[in-house]
């Protein structure tokens, strides 16, 4: 007789990244679902890859990361937003920003805490919550603008609550926080023992002259927060799966804890040829969101004419469409019509809510060469 097994994740299925991308796959759809490049990193940054592969660094680095990345990576925030960050006590290089959400999550959340996340939210931040023995409280963004409801946030914390998880620029739906947001999640979470989790992978990817506000460089919250933040959403390398954590030190003393016996490091060579680039290029990080900026618009303006009706995008690479117009389907009725009867896939964004609001949005991803926008929006355009 087979042992049964208890799962600790019953209501957990497949990511529904995972399930729209083999889909597209295998209807030979367009990939506009899940969100990564179809274009190569910098060729300067692979160039450095393969010095270091050929140069003795492929043995285990330091666990919380090489220090030379870690220098760079404090460098950039001092010369970027005049923060000190110091990279011995602060920094953790970890296996993508994943891999950083979850030790954040562990290090920091026990039986019966509570967790604050805003719907529509991030697949994986439920998930760790769970394995820590936490419960996590959904809050609905508001409509149609999807912007945080303070006084439901106020309402809802209370002295069981260890952590609040805010994400900006937001995925799935493009927005993103204003200094001010920051200032008004300080003051309410000020009486209380907790923290703020902060996913800030697309730090770089902001739009219309607006700049990025990160609870690192916030007077009050960054000595309670932990930020979390990707190179690969940066320099076009999603599948390195490299990420990093800035953390005050008595936070990140606890994080690492949990990092050593996860992953315990992070792959060598591209940590030292990730240290190179970051000092010797600093306009590809400075010159991203004009990059996304102008797909983001040539992507608009290709299907402006569609009967998708566009939601604004003001960080990420995303742009959201409600296709009410089109369909009365739920949106992953839809999202498989669109992929497999249409061949553009899509993420429909039920599968980020808690309870999911009466809507019609779904997201594309225009992180793609502007050829293969051109042709997605031929289709788009004749729906």
């Amino acid at each position: 007789m087979p042992l049964a097994v208890e799962s600790k994740l019953p209501n957990v299925g497949t990511t529904i990244f995972t399930v729209m991308s083999k889909m597209a796959q295998d209807h030979g759809a367009i990939n506009l679902s899940q969100g990564f490049p179809d274009f190569e990193p910098d060729t300067r940054l692979l160039e450095r890859v393969t010095h270091y592969l050929g140069s003795g660094k492929n043995q285990y680095p330091p666990m919380i990361g090489v220090q030379e990345l870690r220098q760079a990576i404090a460098d950039k925030y001092q010369s970027t937003s005049s923060t000190d960050v110091n990279p011995d006590t602060e920094i953790t290089i970890t296996s993508g920003a994943t891999e950083a959400l979850m030790c954040s999550v562990q290090a920091l959340v026990g039986k019966g805490d509570e967790v604050i996340v805003m719907d529509p939210c991030y697949d994986s931040y439920e998930p760790a919550v769970e394995l820590a023995g936490g419960k996590t409280i959904h809050i609905p963004l508001t409509l149609p603008n999807y912007r945080i409801d303070w006084q439901q946030l106020e309402n809802a914390i209370n002295d069981k609550t260890r952590l609040v998880i805010i994400n900006s620029p937001h995925n799935p739906t493009a927005t993103t926080l204003t200094a001010a947001d920051l200032d008004q999640l300080a003051e309410i979470i000020r009486p209380y023992n907790c923290r703020v989790l902060s996913d800030e992978v697309y730090e770089h990817i902001v739009f219309d002259g607006n700049t990025h506000a990160s609870v690192v460089a916030h007077p009050e919250l960054a000595s309670r927060s932990l930020a979390v933040f990707s190179f690969g959403k940066t320099y076009h390398a999603t599948g390195w799966k490299i990420g990093y954590c800035i953390a005050p030190a008595e936070l990140t003393v606890e994080f690492r804890k949990i990092h050593q016996f996860n992953t315990f490091t992070t792959v060598t060579p591209m940590q030292w040829a990730l240290a190179d680039f970051v000092r010797e290029a600093p306009e590809s990080y400075l010159g991203l969101s004009d990059f996304y900026q102008k797909k983001r618009d040539f992507f608009r303006d290709q299907i402006s004419d569609s009967r998708f009706e566009l939601l604004p995008s003001s960080g990420t690479y995303f742009q959201l469409a409600d296709y009410g117009e089109i369909s009365d389907l739920k949106d992953t009725d839809f999202a498989n019509w669109m992929t497999q009867e249409k061949g553009v896939a899509v993420i429909p964004l039920s599968p980020f809510y808690q309870t999911p609001p009466d809507t019609r949005i779904i997201r594309f991803c225009f992180a793609k060469q502007n050829p293969t926008l051109a042709e997605a929006a031929e289709i788009i355009n004749r729906i």
